[in-house]
């Protein structure tokens, strides 16, 4: 895998570990820091101004932007299962995507991976009937789980389908993440707040994409997001979210440093 290293380069403009406040090292930091001065030497020198480096250290390294692409659009598809008896054993950190049936959770894992048929996209909403697992090179996994919500399924089966993601969500040590498809459009639905309930009370990490973020002007976007962070801040709620476009597209890269961070990437 391609990977970006932070290593120490000879001294340009000034050494910030030979300052002698704590102020005066602030303000290199914020100077390497400025526009355009992530990357060479600068990012270097920062790296070692963070560590308070003086003298020769052993290079850390970072997943590079690409090498973090290729790695998902290695996701190959692994095991459908319609039961937990059924659920491969862990061969990496894992990463569930949830969401209402028609919010678009196919498509944005498409989207993610960079292939148009990695997860099956219906125009009828609750087809994901059925847990999916998806194995990257580095033996993570992405893991779809059914869609909530759909009504004209019966009873019976959204039943089963919700035994089925509470049985994942409670017994998967791997887990790590969930990642919640809502329609920027209607958010927030009972269903989404149940799983974010679960989610607190399991201690589980939270990331939610307002999907279809092109169906809406930029000003009703950011009015948006911001009405679902005000939301999530008056309900205590410690989820990260954004705006997200799974046919454009936007907000990829926020998607990606999530999932990164996650994934053990580093």
């Amino acid at each position: 895998m391609a990977m970006r290293f932070c290593l120490e380069l000879p001294d340009l403009r000034g050494n910030p570990s030979s300052y002698g406040h704590v102020s005066d090292r602030v303000k290199w930091i914020r100077h390497a820091r400025r526009p355009g001065a992530v990357g060479g030497w600068r990012h270097a020198r920062l790296c070692a101004a963070l560590r308070g480096h003086r003298g020769p250290f052993v290079p850390t390294p970072v997943p590079s932007v690409n090498a973090m692409k290729h790695l998902f659009q290695s996701a190959t598809f692994a095991i459908s299962c319609a039961a937990p008896n059924q659920f491969p054993p862990p061969t990496g950190p894992e990463v569930a995507f949830a969401g209402r049936s028609n919010a678009g959770k196919s498509s944005t894992l498409n989207r993610l991976c960079g292939q148009r048929k990695l997860a099956h996209v219906s125009k009828t909403p609750g087809r994901t009937q059925m847990i999916n697992f998806f194995s990257l090179d580095n033996g993570a996994q992405l893991v779809d789980l059914p869609g909530y919500g759909f009504a004209r399924a019966p009873e019976a089966e959204r039943r089963r389908w919700g035994r089925l993601i509470e049985a994942y969500l409670r017994e998967r040590e791997a887990l790590r993440g969930l990642v919640i498809v809502m329609d920027i459009r209607h958010p927030l639905t009972d269903y989404d707040w149940q799983m974010l309930d679960w989610c607190a009370g399991q201690h589980l990490p939270a990331h939610i994409l307002l999907n279809k973020a092109d169906k809406l002007k930029r000003g009703a976007m950011q009015k948006a997001l911001m009405s679902v962070e005000r939301l999530l801040g008056d309900e205590g709620v410690d989820a990260t979210v954004q705006a997200f476009s799974a046919a454009k597209g936007q907000g990829l890269d926020r998607l990606h440093a999530r999932l990164e961070q996650w994934l053990d990437f580093a």
